[in-house]
């Protein structure tokens, strides 16, 4: 990969383009809320079915920050260098994504069986690839209907979604600019999420739920916001404040009001961003600037990363529905991996200062970081007793009821 930049404009700086943009404690603090609310859906709390929406609310906020920070680099030097972004990317997303697949893979094995540890080293390969909602829409139907259980990885759907997104974004950004479009930028992203919002109100089978051609609107809304992120300081701060206040409301309200029979994404799904975005707009520091939403806002990707296969291997081991107290000590032990893995892994990787010196060594990590999930399905898959003729039906997986919560 090479570097990207307009004709004639001399490329930044990394310790330029590194730099972070202002921090913003709403942010951080409505990653938290996204994820209590993912997290509570699927450890099947009463009244918040549709936690799910949490998901929406972080697509909303990686596409105002992803595409605030590439604006910021335009602005400043003219163009847009490729590799800088991914060299961030592969820092902030691959450290923790390759653990947890690792440790899921393994503990997949030893919890429930070689034939279903095979089944799952299928969909860990796909997820260590970012195209996981791929495998879990052309084989998900059959998947889901032959085992009687989702898979451990599953929620790594939303994750390829986002790298996909992270990919084609940014390259179309470094195209229109050097085509001399720069100032339409604004235009072709309103037209492609308009187009996104009709796809996915027309879509309604499987496929709709985890394409990114379903969910780039969503991604978009925050993007189109990035684009006015300037003029927001205008807004009086009163009206700011109704703003944020009304917008986290109508995340609640979607939270506590829609459930497994509501038409998502779709129309459904224009609540929770149109809240999303007003809560941006708005800023909430005064409630989502509290220093345990900060605390937890960070940890918020391992959270959610760690948070599905630990419930998920627990109730198919179990063979059964979990106890509310076994799956609430399942949430915390959860936000315990993440701790640990933030504390651990996450952060120091994130803010190496090697790593952000050199693009070689980032980019040599990152390669290993996706090969090493591989790696393991490869060594596990072909030491499997199922690889042997004659001992496949030696062990039946105990395979429980079917999590009552899709990520």
């Amino acid at each position: 990969m090479t570097e990207t930049t307009t004709a004639g404009v001399r490329p930044a700086a990394p310790a330029a383009v590194g730099r972070a943009l202002h921090f913003r404690p709403d942010i951080e603090g409505l990653r938290a809320v996204a994820v209590v609310l993912v997290v509570l859906s699927h450890a099947g709390v009463p009244g918040v079915v549709g936690g799910y929406i949490g998901l929406d609310v972080f697509f909303v906020i990686s596409g105002f920050l992803i595409t605030s920070l590439m604006l910021r680099e335009v602005r400043a030097t003219g163009g847009l260098s490729l590799i800088d972004f991914y060299a961030r990317r592969a820092r902030r997303l691959l450290p923790t994504a390759a653990l947890v697949l690792i440790t899921t893979l393994l503990a997949s094995y030893h919890w429930l069986g070689f034939r279903r540890g095979d089944e799952i080293a299928e969909d860990v390969a796909w997820s260590a690839l970012f195209a996981a909602n791929f495998r879990f829409v052309d084989g998900g139907i059959d998947h889901l209907a032959s085992q009687s259980a989702v898979s451990p990885v599953q929620h790594f759907w939303s994750l390829a979604v986002l790298e996909q997104f992270s990919f084609v974004w940014p390259t179309v950004i470094v195209l229109l600019i050097w085509l001399g479009f720069r100032w339409a930028i604004g235009y072709w992203l309103a037209a492609a999420v308009a187009a996104s919002l009709a796809y996915s109100v027309w879509s309604s089978d499987t496929w709709s739920s985890f394409s990114p051609a379903t969910r780039a609107w969503e991604l978009g809304a925050g993007c189109l916001l990035a684009l006015v992120a300037t003029r927001l300081d205008r807004i009086p701060h009163r009206v700011a404040t109704v703003m944020a206040g009304v917008g986290l409301s109508l995340i609640v309200i979607a939270a506590l009001s829609f459930d497994e029979t509501t038409p998502f994404p779709g129309y459904a799904a224009g609540l929770p961003v149109i809240a999303t975005v007003l809560v941006l707009a708005g800023r909430g520091d005064s409630v989502l600037g509290r220093r345990p939403l900060l605390w937890l806002g960070r940890r918020s990707y391992a959270f959610y990363l760690w948070h599905w296969p630990v419930l998920i291997i627990a109730e198919q081991a179990y063979g059964g529905p979990l106890p509310a107290g076994t799956r609430a000590l399942l949430v915390l032990g959860s936000l315990g991996l993440a701790v640990m893995t933030y504390a651990g892994l996450e952060n120091p990787i994130r803010r190496s200062a090697h790593l952000r010196r050199s693009h070689v060594l980032t980019l040599s990590l990152a390669a290993w970081l996706i090969v090493a999930p591989l790696a393991v399905v490869r060594w596990k898959t072909s030491h499997s007793p199922a690889a042997e003729p004659g001992r496949s039906a030696e062990y039946q997986p105990r395979l429980g009821a079917p999590a009552h919560a899709e990520p």
